[in-house]
């Protein structure tokens, strides 16, 4: 039976987990953006040897558990402090994932972009640089934000690690207390409030973006 009292006084517990649930987020996913649009170049215009490899590592990542890597990550790298080792793992899992998202952008550049800019003789930096990628993220921005939001509510993992976010704070509270009923309503809630914003605008840019 829900008791009031005992919410509010899991509700700073939490409150402090989500706090770190968001540090561990956001550079998780500059670090997720960042790597996996070098994985996307590499894999679409890197040459064939380096191509390959990067290729079957990021398939190798994808489609293992991020459990399994973050507890194969926290064994073999134990020097590395839990909520940086958290990070790195989390943005290197969901790198993979962004790195398809990148490629579909680059993809959906139209084709006569591309003979445009060979007519004009354009250097391949440049190309790059100034034409391909400024429309391949534009493209991407909508899926860009359901990963964020997606990593957002994967956090909860990183409790393997002794990272003390919002579940492994609301669960250190129910059972201190005996009151998982009221500590993890509590989490669900931030969750939800934190997450739903985030998604309706993820729609109104992908509305906008196809008009």
């Amino acid at each position: 039976m829900w008791d009031g009292e005992a919410a509010r006084a899991a509700l700073p517990a939490v409150l402090e987990g989500f706090g770190v649930t968001v540090l561990a987020t956001v550079p998780a996913f500059a670090v997720a953006m960042l790597l996996g649009l070098v994985l996307a170049l590499v894999q679409r215009a890197g040459p064939g040897w380096l191509a390959l490899p990067v290729r079957g590592a990021a398939a190798f990542v994808r489609t293992t558990p991020l459990l399994v890597q973050l507890f194969a990550a926290w064994v073999l790298v134990p020097a590395l402090d839990a909520p940086v080792l958290g990070v790195l793992v989390l943005g290197t899992h969901y790198a993979t994932y962004l790195s398809e998202v990148y490629r579909t952008g680059i993809d959906a550049v139209p084709k006569g972009q591309w003979e445009a800019c060979t007519a004009l003789s354009l250097p391949r930096r440049r190309v790059w640089r100034a034409v391909v990628l400024p429309q391949a993220v534009r493209n991407v921005l909508p899926p860009l934000g359901n990963y964020a939001v997606s990593m957002f509510k994967e956090t909860p993992l990183l409790s393997v690690i002794t990272v003390h976010e919002m579940v492994h704070e609301a669960n250190t509270f129910g059972s201190t207390h005996f009151a998982y009923l009221e500590s993890f309503t509590l989490a669900a809630a931030v969750f939800l409030l934190a997450s739903w914003p985030t998604s309706v605008l993820v729609r109104r840019l992908e509305a906008r973006l196809a008009v």
